[in-house]
Parts: C-alpha cells; structure tokens; sequence
C-alpha cells in the first residue's frame, strides 16, 4: 500500500541529494535514514551506558591528565 505525503521544495531537494543511484526511490532514502538513526541511537545508548559506568568507577581522565600525558 502506497500513500503520499506532502514535503517542502528543499527537503525533496536534499532526499533527491542523498540517493545513492539516481533509480533510488524516496520511499528507499528514507528508510534507509531511518536504519541509520535506529542503529546510531541504540549504540549511542550503548556507549553511554559504558562510559557513565567507567566514570562511576572513577575511570576517567581529566583534560590537565591527558595534557600532561601529551606533553603539554
């Protein structure tokens, strides 16, 4: 089942701009950028997850340790 939707000059430009062939449909740019923002999101989550959890057990290191450890 199709459907359409209204979208501005300017969004279509930019979805138009991201096809990776030029037969891309919209229907496929979008829901290629929506796997995107899922899978970015959920590893997003992931990471800060383990970064809060490194931080709570007092892993981390301050900017003037990392300068230091840089030569700064």
């Amino acid at each position: 089942m199709s459907t359409t939707i209204q979208i501005k000059e300017g969004v279509k430009a930019r979805l138009e701009e991201m096809k990776l062939y030029s037969r891309e449909t919209y229907n496929d740019v979008v829901e290629r950028i929506l796997e995107d923002l899922s899978e970015l999101n959920d590893e997003t989550k992931k990471e800060i997850e383990r970064s809060t959890a490194e931080i709570n057990k007092g892993k981390y290191k301050t900017h003037e340790d990392l300068g230091r450890e840089m030569g700064f």
